[in-house]
C-alpha cells in the first residue's frame, strides 16, 4: 500500500532534514542501521515526530512489533490526522497481535484516504480474525471498489481489453511489485493469464486474491469458473458455497453454484435453484433454458419443451433455445416455429452471431422432419459454415499427430514397458465418435447392477495434455520419448490419478463406472499404459450415418472437427486407422459394437459385450430404456425408449450433397464395419 506522504508535523532543528533523509533510505535494506540513525536524530531532538515514525517503521521491519506499536501509539496520539503515522501503527498492532488497536486505527486511515485500497484490505483481514464477517466483506468490498479506480489498474485493464497481454502485465506486475497482496492486481494479471491460455498461472493468482481478500466476491466467482474449466469440482463447489454465504444477496452466485452441481451430476439440486430464481423472477429467458437442459437431463422431456418455449416466448431470437428445442430427438417444431425463426434471422439487429447459427442448426431439423430437405442441408450447411469460421482445428496438423500415435503403441514398444499402472479395474472407457451409438451403449451398461454410468468426463484427456506439454516444453524430443521415459511408478501415479480426480462423479458403490469421453480413442494406448485392466468399448457406426448425423449436430463443445464434411471423413479415417493400428498391437483389448448390429441383434450384442467384461448377463440391460438416471447427451430421449431403427439410413435423403463426405473418407467407406486392409 502507497500512503501519501505526510509526514508528522513539528518545527525542526536546523541540520536535521539531511539525516532524516540519510536514516530513511536505510530503512528498506538496513531496518538496524535506520534504528540507530533515528536514535541519534531524537537524542540531538527529542520527540522529533518524523524520527519517532522512523524508529518505529524500523522497529517493525526487524520483527519487533510490539515495541513498534507502543512507540507508534504514543506517536499517533501526538499525531491523529497523519496518515503515514495511522498506517504504520496499524500494521504494527495487527503484527504484534492487537486485533482491536489495528481495527482503531485502520477506521482511522481509511476515513481518511477512503481512496487508498490497502487500508481498506488490511481492515477486512482483522475485522475477519475478529469474527465479524459482515464487516470484513464490506471493507473487502470498499477496497475493491478503491482498486478500480486506480488509474494504473484501468489502464492496465483497458490494454487486456485491447489484447495487449504483455503491455497489461507489464502493468499490473509493477502495481504488485510494490503491493504483492494487492487482490484486485492479483486478480487481474490471472484474468491475463487466462487470456494467455496459461491455467496454472491463472488459478494461483486469483486464488491469491481470494486468500488476501476473502470478501473480494468477482474474484472468488472468477475462481470458480476457473475450477470449472480445469475439472477441479470439489474445490469448485467448496468456492461456489462460500460465495453463497457472502453479505451481498445476488441471484448470479446463485447460478454460478447451479453450474458447479451441473457438471457434478447433481441435477436435481441446480433445478431446485432455477425454478426458485424463476419463481421471483420469471422473465430471464437464459435461466428458463437452463431448467430446460436440466429437465432434459433428468429424462422430464415434457417438463423441457415447456422450458425451452418459455425462453423463445421472452427472446424469439434466442438461437441456443430453439436448437435446445429442436435438438430434442422426439419433438418435431411445426409451421409456426418455422415461421417464428425465419422472422428471429431475419431481425439481424436483435440476433447474435451464435443465435443465427443455432437458428440455422434449428431450421435444418424442422425443415428434415417436415421432408424439405434441400432447405434442410441449405440451413445446416450455413450454421456449420458460420460455426466453423469461428473455432480452430488444423485436420493435417491432427492427423499428423494421430499417425505418430499409432507408430508409438506398436505390439513390441506395449510389450516392452512391462508391468506398472493402476490395477484397478474400474473405469470402462466408450470411444468412437459423436453420434455413434456410445450412448446406447452406456444406457444398457448402466442398467447392470455393477456397472455405474456417469458421463463424458475430461480427465483423461487432461492427463494426455498435460503429457504433450511436457514435449512441447522441450523435456521430450517427442511424445513417444516422453511415454517410453514413464517408470512403473509414473504409470501407476498417473492411473491412481484419473480414479481420485473422476471420484467425484461416483454415486454409489457400484465397483464398474463409465466414462463417455468419446474422444478418449485417441489415447487408448496411454488407457493401457496407465489402467492395464480397465475395458475399452469402440461404439462404431456407419461412416456416412455417423459422420451425417455428426455434422447435423451443433455441439457445445469438443467437437470442433464436426462443422466441415470433408474434415469430419479425414477424421473418422484417422479414428479408424489409430483403432485398426491398436488392435493389432494389443489383440482383444478392445471390444468393438457396431451399431448396425446392435440395433439388429440386441440380445446377441448385449451378451458379447458382458461377456467381455466379465459380467453375467442382466434381463434389465435389454430393458435399459427404463433406467431414469441422468443424460446428458444429445441422445438422452432416444435411450429412453426401445431401440428404433429410423436414423439409420436418414443421410441418403442428402446423398446428393455429400460427395466431400464420400472422398474424405476414401477406402474407410466400403471397408465398413472393419478397417481398410
Amino acid at each position: 500500500m502507497v500512503v501519501a506522504r505526510a509526514e508528522p508535523t513539528t518545527a525542526r532543528p536546523g541540520g536535521l532534514d539531511a539525516a532524516l533523509q540519510a536514516a530513511t533510505a536505510l530503512l528498506a535494506d538496513q531496518p538496524a542501521a535506520a534504528l540507530d540513525a533515528a536514535e541519534a536524530i531524537l537524542t540531538a531532538a527529542p520527540g522529533l515526530p518524523p524520527a519517532e515514525l522512523l524508529a518505529g517503521q524500523a522497529l517493525r521491519r526487524l520483527g519487533r512489533a510490539d515495541a513498534a506499536l507502543a512507540r507508534l501509539a504514543a506517536l499517533a496520539r501526538s499525531q491523529p490526522r497523519v496518515p503515514a503515522v495511522t498506517w504504520e501503527l496499524a500494521q504494527a498492532a495487527s503484527e504484534a497481535g492487537d486485533t482491536l488497536a489495528a481495527i482503531a486505527a485502520l477506521e482511522r486511515l481509511t476515513g481518511q484516504l477512503p481512496a487508498v485500497a490497502g487500508g481498506w484490505f488490511l481492515l477486512g483481514k482483522e475485522l475477519r480474525k475478529a469474527g465479524r464477517a459482515e464487516a470484513s466483506w464490506h471493507a473487502e468490498l470498499a477496497g475493491v471498489q478503491a482498486s478500480a479506480r486506480d488509474p494504473r489498474l484501468l489502464e492496465a485493464a483497458a490494454a487486456m481489453n485491447d489484447g495487449q497481454l504483455d503491455a497489461a502485465a507489464a502493468m499490473v506486475e509493477a502495481v504488485l511489485a510494490k503491493a504483492p497482496e494487492d487482490a484486485p492486481a492479483c486478480r487481474l494479471l490471472g484474468e491475463i493469464a487466462w487470456r494467455r491460455g496459461d491455467m496454472t498461472e491463472a488459478l494461483s493468482l486469483v486464488g491469491r486474491a481470494v486468500a488476501a481478500a476473502p470478501g473480494f466476491d468477482m474474484a472468488r466467482e472468477f475462481l470458480v469458473r476457473l475450477l470449472l474449466q480445469s475439472n477441479r469440482l470439489t474445490e469448485a463447489l467448496e468456492h461456489a458455497r462460500l460465495l453463497g454465504d457472502s453479505p451481498a444477496a445476488n441471484p448470479g452466485y446463485e447460478l454460478v453454484m447451479a453450474s458447479v452441481l451441473v457438471r457434478l451430476g447433481d441435477q436435481q439440486g441446480a433445478s431446485a435453484i432455477y425454478e426458485r430464481l424463476l419463481e421471483a423472477h420469471p422473465d430471464q429467458p437464459q435461466v428458463w433454458q437452463n431448467l430446460g437442459h436440466v429437465h432434459k437431463t433428468l429424462g422430464r422431456q415434457d417438463d423441457a419443451v415447456r422450458a425451452y418455449r418459455a425462453a423463445v416466448t421472452r427472446l424469439p431470437t434466442m438461437g441456443e433455445a430453439w436448437w435446445s428445442l429442436a435438438n430434442l430427438k422426439t419433438v418435431r417444431l411445426d409451421s409456426d416455429d418455422i415461421a417464428a425463426m425465419q422472422r428471429a434471422l431475419a431481425d439481424g439487429g436483435a440476433a447474435r452471431e451464435e443465435d443465427i447459427f443455432h437458428l440455422h442448426f434449428s431450421l435444418g431439423k424442422a425443415l428434415e422432419d417436415a421432408g424439405a430437405y434441400a432447405a434442410s442441408f441449405d440451413h445446416y450447411d450455413r450454421g456449420n459454415r458460420l460455426r466453423r469460421a469461428l473455432i480452430r482445428h488444423d485436420p493435417e496438423a491432427f492427423s499428423a499427430e494421430v499417425a505418430a500415435t499409432a507408430r508409438v503403441f506398436t505390439a513390441s514398444f506395449l510389450a516392452g514397458v512391462g508391468d506398472g499402472g493402476c490395477p484397478a479395474p474400474d473405469p470402462i472407457f466408450i470411444v468412437g465418435l459423436p453420434r455413434s451409438g456410445s450412448t446406447l451403449v452406456e444406457q444398457i451398461l448402466a442398467s447392470h447392477s455393477q456397472v455405474e454410468g456417469t458421463m463424458e468426463l475430461p480427465d483423461m484427456m487432461m492427463i494426455a495434455s498435460r503429457l504433450q506439454g511436457r514435449v512441447d516444453d522441450g523435456e521430450f524430443a517427442d511424445f513417444g520419448a516422453m511415454a517410453a521415459a514413464l517408470t512403473p511408478a509414473d504409470r501407476t501415479r498417473l492411473g491412481e490419478e484419473y480414479l481420485e480426480r473422476t471420484r467425484v462423479h461416483r454415486r454409489s458403490d457400484r465397483p464398474l463406472f463409465i466414462d463417455k469421453m468419446p474422444n478418449n480413442w485417441q489415447h487408448v494406448g496411454l488407457i493401457r499404459l496407465i489402467l492395464p485392466n480397465a475395458r475399452i468399448i469402440d461404439a462404431r457406426r456407419h461412416p456416412m450415418s455417423c459422420c451425417f448425423s455428426g455434422w447435423k449436430q451443433h455441439f457445445a463443445r469438443g467437437q470442433s472437427f464436426s462443422y466441415d464434411l470433408a474434415e469430419l471423413g479425414r477424421y473418422y479415417r484417422d479414428y479408424v486407422g489409430l483403432m485398426a493400428a491398436f488392435d493389432v498391437a494389443a489383440p482383444g483389448a478392445v471390444h468393438r459394437v457396431i451399431y448396425e448390429d446392435m440395433v439388429d441383434q440386441t440380445e446377441r450384442e448385449i451378451r458379447r459385450l458382458l461377456d467381455y467384461l466379465g459380467l453375467a448377463f442382466e434381463p434389465a440391460c435389454l430393458e435399459f430404456y427404463k433406467n431414469d438416471r441422468a443424460v446428458r447427451t444429445a441422445s438422452s430421449e432416444q435411450v429412453r425408449q426401445p431401440i428404433f431403427t429410423d436414423g439409420i439410413e436418414q443421410w441418403k435423403h442428402y446423398a446428393q450433397w455429400l460427395d466431400p463426405l464420400v472422398a474424405a473418407l476414401g477406402p474407410v467407406l466400403p471397408a465398413y464395419p472393419g478397417a481398410p486392409g
